[in-house]
């Protein structure tokens, strides 16, 4: 058996020891593992007639090329995030800009089949967050065979209760604001963080429910900037140290607008480039409290090496994902439920938007998290 393997979307701590583990997994079977590169673009700018774009675009990976990727973050395969069915003219490979008319997108779906059958594929592995893992399931609709491991600092896969990289980024998270409160301390401001997050605010939920920090925004419930700036203001001063700490998802939104802060042309998945709600809510905060420390954290969560949980769970589902592929059976996607390591049809990335439970975990009215029951939840409450 040849088995394909890809990362799309953002990177995340823990990719590359997934990457090792399924290597590993599948190499002591006896079978043979190619990676693609750059996720779905590996797939789309490659010409099965031409030599040159298949060592561009693929890589064979054994246990001695992936013997030391585990001990960095990132991964080593790239990634990108091409929808090859959703493709704009001017990202069209020359190769296939013959013939097209109009100015598209265009669905490239039957060149990646057929790709995939002269490059021997007998299994996909694609590791990847909800868009990613859409085309994964697109692919597995048109017969191939796929196998799907979740992975996004958002924890928002639908059909899991962990996405690989959500451990870390919340690791980081914590730490940068235990860090920023010396300087939010020393010049008695309110501290402003802003952490990844489109539709689902758990990010900046359990980062500030770990940190202690005293307001979260999240994408679920739009803000009001005048309560939440009597409720800092009431915070800075109760505390000794004379500052305040609020965290923002990049998906919140003032309740006046009810709209998200987004700038560029939509991606191949329709999605605008989110981030700067935090510079919004800084200046609102600016103009009713005072001066104010905004730090937008962005990347750097998903930079560096994964957390041991991160480091756990990779492994873990590369390990499944490899047994899966083995015994042939496709379809699906690798995940925790109720705290176990289970599988369940790779159809559930579809069948729902995963948000933040806002009547279980969050107070409306104060803007933080307000856990009313831990027994008989998920580890991380989500």
């Amino acid at each position: 058996m040849k088995l394909g393997v890809l990362t799309g979307g953002g990177d995340v701590p823990g990719l590359n020891p997934c990457i090792k583990a399924l290597v590993t997994r599948v190499h002591a079977s006896g079978h043979e593992v190619v990676g693609i590169r750059r996720g779905w673009a590996g797939l789309l700018y490659l010409d099965p007639e031409d030599d040159e774009t298949i060592a561009e675009n693929t890589v064979a990976l054994d246990p001695a090329t992936v013997r030391t990727i585990d001990r960095t973050g990132g991964t080593v395969l790239h990634t990108s995030r091409t929808n090859p069915a959703n493709v704009k003219r001017a990202e069209v490979p020359a190769f296939l800009a013959g013939g097209l008319e109009g100015d598209g997108p265009f669905d490239f779906t039957v060149h990646v089949l057929r790709v995939l059958e002269a490059l021997e594929i007998d299994a996909l592995v694609a590791i990847g967050g909800d868009d990613t893992l859409s085309y994964a399931l697109r692919l597995h609709d048109e017969g191939v065979p796929v196998i799907a491991i979740p992975k996004t600092m958002d924890n928002d896969v639908h059909g899991t209760d962990y996405c690989i990289g959500f451990s870390t980024a919340v690791t980081r998270g914590v730490q940068f604001i235990h860090d920023l409160r010396t300087s939010a301390g020393s010049h008695e401001r309110i501290a402003v963080v802003e952490l990844f997050g489109r539709y689902s605010g758990e990010t900046s939920l359990i980062t500030a429910y770990l940190a202690g920090v005293d307001r979260a925004v999240i994408s679920e419930v739009p803000f009001d900037p005048d309560r939440l700036a009597a409720l800092l203001l009431a915070d800075k001063r109760a505390n000794p140290s004379r500052y305040a700490m609020v965290t923002i998802s990049e998906g919140a939104k003032p309740a006046a607008s009810g709209e998200l802060v987004l700038s560029g042309e939509a991606d191949a998945y329709g999605h605008r480039k989110l981030g700067g709600v935090g510079q919004l809510l800084s200046e609102m905060l600016k103009e009713r409290a005072g001066e104010v420390i905004y730090q937008q954290l962005a990347y750097l969560m998903r930079s560096g090496s994964p957390d041991s949980l991160d480091l756990m769970v990779a492994t873990n589902y590369a390990v499944i994902a490899g047994d899966l592929a083995v015994e042939g059976d496709t379809g699906r996607m690798v995940s925790l439920r109720n705290g176990s390591y289970t599988t369940v049809p790779i159809s559930a990335t579809r069948e729902g938007v995963k948000r933040v439970d806002v009547d279980e975990l969050y107070d409306v009215e104060e803007y933080r998290p307000k856990v009313r029951h831990v027994l008989g939840k998920p580890m991380f409450l989500y």
